[in-house]
C-alpha cells in the first residue's frame, strides 16, 4: 500500500458551527483555517506564543492612516501599555493625526460616498470614510508650532527625541483636560517607547517645522541620528542573546526603516549579524510590482534583513490592517500576560555608543 503523504497528516478542515458568545481567541483558532484567514491565524500565535517571549525586542512600523480611524486608542496604546512594543517607526501623519485625539479634538465617522466639493465648502476634511473639521488641522498646527518654539527645541536632535519631548506636552494636555488616554505619543512618553519618523517632512509635522525655520527657528530633525538608533537597538539586543521580531503594518517608508536595520548593521558597518528573527506582516500589497509594501520576507532575506534560518517564523497576511489590528491586539491581549516595558528610549546613548566602539574595531582592524 502507498504510504500516505505526511502532507495529509496535517490537522482536517473539521470546524465547529460558530455559536452565540464564542470568545475571540476560539474563533480565531477554530474557524481560520485557510487562505489569508489562516495566515492572520499564523499572526496571531507567532506574535503570541514567539514574540512575545520576554527575550525578544519587537519593533512595529505603522503605515496608512491608523490613528484617525481610532486605532490608536483601540489597539496600539493597549499594545505599548500591556509592553507588547518596544520601538515604532511611522508616518509623520499617523503621528500628526494621533495628536488631534490626545489635544481635546474631534474626528467623526464618515462615508466615503460624500460630495467632497460640498465638503470642502462646509469646511469638513475627509480622510475616506473619517470627517473633521477644518479648524482641527489649524488648531493642531498652532500647537506643534507653540511646542515648537520653546527653548528645548532649538536644536538639532533625532525624531525619537522630538516625539519624546511631544508626547510629554500631549500627556500633560490630557490630564489638564481629564481625558482618559488617547495619545499613542503620549503613551510612548510615558512607557519611554522610542517613535521614528523616516521622513519627517512628509507630514504636517514636518511642514510646520518648515515653517518656523524660515523665521529663525533652529529645531533640525536629523536622520542620521535615527539611523543609527534604530541600528543599535537590534545589535543591542542581539548582544545580550535576545532576538529581534518587526511587526509591520503595511510598507512603504516606515516598513523599510524597520528592516534597514540589519544591513546597516551588517552591509554598511561591516559588523557580522544574521538578520531580525521574526517578521509579521499585514499588508494589502502584492509582491510581483516589485514595490517594497509587497516584498516579501524571503526576499528580505537576499538583504540579510531576515535570518535565513527563520523563515519558518515569517508571516504574511494579505489583508486591511483595520481588520488585522484589532484582531491581533485582542488575541495577544487575551492569550499573554503583560510584559515588562524595555523603556528603550531611556537607553539610546548607551546602545549607540556600543555600536559605535563595535565598528571603530571593524574600521581599525
Amino acid at each position: 500500500m502507498k504510504a500516505k503523504s505526511r502532507h495529509l497528516r496535517r490537522p482536517k478542515i473539521d470546524p465547529r458551527p460558530i455559536a452565540a458568545g464564542i470568545s475571540l481567541v476560539d474563533l480565531v483558532d477554530g474557524t481560520l483555517l485557510a487562505y489569508n484567514g489562516a495566515r492572520l491565524r499564523e499572526a496571531c500565535h507567532l506574535f503570541s506564543r514567539k514574540m512575545l517571549d520576554d527575550d525578544v525586542t519587537i519593533g512595529m512600523s505603522l503605515t496608512g492612516a491608523l490613528t484617525p480611524a481610532g486605532l490608536g486608542m483601540s489597539a496600539l496604546i493597549p499594545l505599548i501599555e500591556a509592553g507588547f512594543v518596544d520601538w515604532i517607526v511611522s508616518t509623520g501623519a499617523n503621528l500628526y493625526h494621533d495628536t488631534h485625539f490626545g489635544i481635546g479634538l474631534d474626528l467623526h465617522q464618515g462615508t466615503w460616498q460624500a460630495d467632497d466639493i460640498q465638503l470642502r465648502e462646509e469646511g469638513v476634511v475627509r480622510i475616506y470614510d473619517v470627517f473633521f473639521d477644518y479648524s482641527v488641522l489649524l488648531e493642531t498646527d498652532a500647537f506643534f508650532r507653540k511646542l515648537i518654539a520653546a527653548e528645548e527645541f532649538q536644536r538639532p536632535m533625532g525624531t525619537a527625541e522630538f516625539h519624546y519631548r511631544i508626547g510629554r506636552y500631549v500627556n500633560e494636555r490630557e490630564r489638564v483636560l481629564k481625558q482618559r488616554r488617547k495619545s499613542l505619543v503620549s503613551a510612548a512618553y510615558e512607557h519611554a517607547v522610542p517613535i521614528y519618523t523616516s521622513s519627517p517632512g512628509d507630514s504636517s509635522i514636518g511642514m510646520n517645522v518648515a515653517a518656523m525655520a524660515l523665521n529663525g527657528n533652529r529645531l533640525l530633525l536629523d536622520p542620521n541620528v535615527d539611523v543609527n538608533e534604530t541600528a543599535a537597538i537590534v545589535f543591542d539586543t542581539k548582544q545580550r542573546g535576545g532576538k529581534s521580531g518587526v511587526v509591520l503594518l503595511g510598507g512603504g517608508s516606515p516598513k523599510n526603516f524597520v528592516l534597514q536595520t540589519e544591513p546597516q548593521i551588517q552591509e554598511v558597518l561591516g559588523i557580522a549579524e544574521k538578520g531580525h528573527d521574526y517578521f509579521l506582516q499585514v499588508t494589502d500589497a502584492r509582491p510581483d510590482t516589485g514595490g517594497l509594501s509587497g516584498a516579501t520576507p524571503g526576499e528580505a532575506v537576499s538583504w540579510g534583513k531576515v535570518d535565513p534560518e527563520k523563515l519558518p517564523d515569517s508571516v504574511v497576511c494579505y489583508a486591511d490592517t483595520t481588520i488585522a489590528l484589532p484582531i491581533l491586539t485582542a488575541y495577544a491581549l487575551s492569550t499573554h500576560a503583560p510584559r515588562k516595558p524595555k523603556r528603550l528610549y531611556e537607553r539610546r546613548d548607551q546602545m549607540v555608543e556600543v555600536l559605535a566602539i563595535e565598528y571603530r574595531k571593524i574600521l581599525n582592524a
